[in-house]
């Protein structure tokens, strides 16, 4: 596991877990801390060597030596989503819709992503909260099913035990994340935490 101990994210952070900031500037938060993720989500991918002419002389590049599929899980995925697009916009988008049940606190299906060729990509999974670990959980579990062996899932905060759960299922997959908070709640709630991502990302709550 990646934590991003960064200031500008730092920062943003406290303005994402802020009562009083609207929608609109909720998502500009999720926005920015999904950009100002990029870098460290990504840095361990390989790459290839490939020839470029500068318009002084011939040299050396690199090129990603798989193309990036980003999983956003549903709803809230979608802002983190929009965050690393802006970096990476030349990425695919692979929709999972998964929802936590809330009297059983497990992870239901109701949208599948659609086929995409995981197996020769690099995928990111992107939640913005990991609380129990269940939807993360059923997420990776689908897409090794179809293929993806190159997998990273990257979230804002997590509870300790979404981690340990997690790591547990998978333990070969990397995890990075903005912020671990103290703990979950007796209703799956992370503590402090910041509310619902996806009804505050879209007006809802």
């Amino acid at each position: 596991m990646t934590i991003l101990e960064h200031p500008l994210i730092a920062d943003r952070l406290t303005s994402l877990r802020n009562k009083d900031s609207s929608s609109q500037e909720f998502r500009s938060f999720l926005h920015n801390i999904a950009t100002l993720m990029v870098a460290e989500v990504t840095a361990d991918l390989e790459t290839t060597v490939q020839g470029v002419e500068t318009p002084i002389e011939e040299t050396e590049g690199r090129r990603l030596s798989m193309p990036v599929v980003l999983v956003p899980i549903l709803r809230a995925g979608l802002a983190l989503a929009e965050g690393f697009l802006t970096a990476i916009p030349e990425a695919k988008v692979a929709h999972i819709g998964i929802r936590r049940n809330h009297a059983t606190l497990k992870p239901e299906v109701y949208y599948p992503n659609p086929p995409v060729d995981f197996a020769n990509s690099n995928t990111i999974v992107l939640d913005p909260m990991l609380a129990t670990g269940g939807t993360a959980i059923e997420t990776i579990r689908i897409l090794k099913e179809q293929g993806a062996k190159r997998l990273i899932f990257a979230c804002v905060i997590a509870a300790p035990e979404g981690l340990h759960a997690l790591q547990s299922a998978h333990p070969d997959l990397p995890i990075n994340v903005a912020a671990v908070d103290r703990c979950l709640d007796e209703n799956g709630y992370i503590c402090p935490g910041l509310g619902d991502a996806g009804d505050r990302s879209f007006g809802t709550a």
